[in-house]
């Protein structure tokens, strides 16, 4: 009889995992079960769409009929329980999906503080496709909008909403954008760019209460005891794993869905992948969420061989993302955190990873190029994370540096002497070592 596979999430874990079950399973039984009566799209795609500058139909890479080719079964619903010891999946229409192993693509979900009025119309996220097409009908008709939160996610929601000609107000709660992350320059960088595009900044501002008027938003009441009139507030304050399914189940869990470097739960014959997967590194004995496109379409590649009978373990790379803040193509490579606690973030961001922030005994070397921003930072043996910002000739050689952990003892000396040398040794290194041809 043949094997059957059920997978919650229709997302880049879930559908890589069907496409790695497939390949070594040729006689399977594959269902993906979706919440969104949409087949897989492009969610990093959405912020283009709040901009318009693209169409929705180019968020739509995998059409239903690569579904079809690959003998999948998409069910549009709602994952309600698991039945561990039956082997089944109860979906909340009353569905029952019996299954020999289960994989949990979930995701994560956009947080909303519990502040007062959160629950009124005109207060939103970007969390999917529906949201998205929400924010856009919303901003044909408001004339003044207020995002909250930090990260990516909160500059694509005050980017997109200006693009369509709303007064646009980005408060922040820290002094500086994304103070965990970047370094001062680099948030002068972005914020100038948000400046220069007629977002108006707030520093160190809190909403301490939504105020509405007839269940609408109609003003926000901050820690500076002032209102802020305003039609939409969107917010973007991180993202929360969704685990409840599993938790109920019985599954462990923590911040996400705990697994091992083979993405096998506490339950054998359950795997997590992707944004709700926490994953041990046994290496260091640490657990981590990331919230990365790329990592998800791995995590499903690997976790869907095993659960076909393979026995492949995660190598976590270093983190690596490619995105523009504010309108600044920016590379993010390795852990590149400031060292100070994020206070805008209750959790990840989407295209956030917690490696970003790690603490390690190394230092920031800076080089500066007209428009071009670069940092560095160094440990005694090897560089481990890296900003680019702007002209990206580097930043694919960087990423070899940091994922190959390359010995830079040879060169340190002349990488950490000043903003002067750093592109020249750099060059030198990365020939030196073959890394150019990762570029």
């Amino acid at each position: 009889m043949a094997r059957r596979y059920v997978i919650v999430g229709n997302g880049p874990a879930g559908l890589t995992a069907a496409e790695a079950i497939r390949r070594d399973d040729a006689s399977a039984d594959i269902r993906i079960v979706g919440g969104e009566n949409h087949p897989y799209y492009s969610r990093p795609g959405l912020a283009y769409l709040l901009t318009g500058s693209i169409p929705e139909s180019a968020l739509f890479s995998r059409p239903d009929s690569d579904y079809r080719q690959l003998g999948l079964t998409r069910t549009v619903g709602i994952a309600h329980r698991i039945e561990r010891e039956a082997h089944r999946l109860v979906l909340t229409d009353g569905q029952v999906l019996p299954y020999d192993r289960l994989m949990l693509a979930v995701g994560s979900r956009a947080v909303r503080p519990p502040t007062p009025g959160m629950e009124l119309e005109g207060v939103v996220t970007m969390d999917s496709l529906d949201d998205t097409r929400a924010l856009i009908r919303l901003a044909r008709s408001a004339k003044r909008a207020c995002v909250v939160g930090g990260g990516i996610t909160a500059l694509e929601l005050a980017e997109g909403l200006a693009a369509r000609g709303v007064e646009t107000h980005y408060l922040m709660r820290g002094d500086r954008y994304w103070g965990s992350v970047l370094d001062p320059h680099e948030s002068a960088l972005v914020e100038a760019r948000l400046e220069e595009d007629g977002i108006r900044l707030h520093r160190e501002v809190e909403v301490g209460r939504v105020i509405g008027h007839r269940g609408k938003v109609v003003a926000l009441e901050t820690n500076t005891a002032s209102q802020m009139p305003c039609d939409m507030l969107a917010v973007a304050v991180g993202t929360q794993p969704r685990v409840e399914l599993a938790q109920a189940a019985g599954v462990e869990t923590g911040k996400g869905i705990w697994t091992d470097a083979a993405f096998q739960t506490s339950d054998a014959d359950i795997f997590a992948a992707g944004d709700v997967a926490e994953m041990l590194d046994a290496k260091s004995g640490k657990r981590s969420l990331e919230a990365l496109w790329s990592v998800a379409m791995e995590h499903g590649r690997i976790a869907g061989a095993n659960m076909a009978g393979a026995q492949e373990h995660y190598r976590r790379p270093a983190p690596f993302n490619v995105t523009k803040i504010g309108g600044v193509t920016t590379t993010l490579i390795g852990a590149v955190g400031t060292g100070r606690s994020e206070t805008d973030l209750l959790t990840l961001s989407r295209g956030d990873s917690q490696a970003w922030r790690e603490q390690l005994d190394a230092f920031a070397v800076v080089a500066d190029r007209g428009a071009d921003h670069m940092r560095l930072v160094v440990g005694e043996d090897r560089i481990v994370g890296a900003v680019v910002m702007g002209d990206q000739a580097f930043s694919r050689p960087l990423q070899h540096l940091i994922r190959d952990r390359v010995d830079i003892r040879w060169v340190r000396d002349r990488l950490v002497s000043g903003p002067a040398e750093v592109r020249q040794a750099l060059a030198t290194l990365i020939e030196r070592t073959g890394s150019f041809a990762a570029a």
